[in-house]
């Protein structure tokens, strides 16, 4: 089959619902729905998100609300939050139909999905595993998770190792291509001088070695008793070798839509460029290759340091 062919037959199978699932409170939805021109569908699918942020076209708070379970079924926030969770997945059928309805018109679907921020939901519970697999399935969608990771938990080592491990449980757990993300970099930048290291080493999470190597150079109470523990964690992070991180700005454009170009080239958009061109979407048409493919070739401390020189700007 000759590349033409080859390229032909991509986009036909491509024709479909496109989504990026937001793990963890993403602030993703917020910045795209209010300055992204690409045709898109937001969803909040967190029953205890008591103010959004946003403006959403579907809202699951019309099925299931955490604060009526708590008050009919007698149960604390967490117990609601699972409850309302699994009550969404037993009927998911309505979701699935505001989904057509609401994407009916546009050629090429993009949705934005809005998730709980409770970890356990992603880490050892299978009821958000069974949501996306059935929405995958019922409307031949093309998933990417997108893991927010605040990057203020990269001043305390454990906290950091604690995060990464996280995103690892919740990558195997999800079964999804997981774009994991280090929020609020703009923060971190301003506390440069509490790091260990710098924020591109945070960011690769290579050669945790050394990283243990500082817990033993600090007076941590726990430092001596989790020595073992910690080495075993971080062999098993290293073993894995999945986990990295591209840091975000939501306040930096060129920040959000590194992350954005991440997410079409998981999920497969960048292989629609042939039908979305819209020359008010600064992520469109041709210009899909570029942030897809370009910015993957850049060194990671290369653009953090253009993104330093950005935020001095500001």
């Amino acid at each position: 089959m000759q590349l033409q062919q080859l390229h032909t037959v991509w986009l036909q199978r491509l024709n479909m619902s496109l989504a990026i699932l937001h793990v963890c409170g993403c602030p993703i939805p917020r910045f795209f729905g209010a300055r992204l021109k690409r045709p898109r569908t937001l969803i909040n699918l967190d029953p205890a998100n008591d103010e959004l942020p946003y403006e959403c076209d579907i809202d699951v708070r019309e099925l299931v609300n955490v604060e009526d379970v708590m008050n009919e079924l007698e149960l604390g926030p967490n117990g609601a939050l699972l409850y309302a969770m699994e009550y969404i997945e037993v009927n998911l059928d309505w979701l699935i139909t505001r989904i057509r309805r609401a994407t009916a018109e546009f050629a090429v679907p993009y949705l934005f999905i809005d998730c709980p921020g409770q970890v356990e939901l992603y880490t050892h519970n299978e009821v958000m595993t069974k949501i996306t697999q059935q929405l995958t399935k019922a409307l031949d969608l093309r998933l990417v998770a997108v893991h927010l990771i605040d990057s203020t938990l990269c001043v305390d080592a454990y906290r950091y190792l604690s995060a990464v491990f996280l995103s690892l449980s919740a990558m195997m757990q999800l079964e999804l291509p997981h774009i994991n993300v280090l929020s609020k970099i703009d923060m971190v930048m301003d506390h440069t001088d509490d790091l260990s290291f710098s924020l591109d080493y945070y960011a690769g999470v290579s050669d945790l070695s050394q990283l243990l190597w500082t817990l033993q150079t600090t007076r941590h109470p726990m430092s001596e008793k989790f020595k073992e523990f910690n080495r075993l964690i971080a062999e098993l992070i290293e073993d894995y070798g999945l986990v990295s991180f591209e840091p975000l700005d939501i306040q930096d454009k060129e920040c959000a839509l590194r992350v954005l170009g991440r997410c079409d080239t998981a999920n497969g958009h960048i292989m629609n460029s042939e039908k979305v061109e819209d020359p008010s979407d600064p992520v469109s048409g041709v210009r899909l290759f570029q942030a897809g493919f370009s910015d993957a070739g850049e060194f990671l401390d290369e653009y953090l340091e253009r993104y330093e020189e950005r935020l001095q700007q500001r």
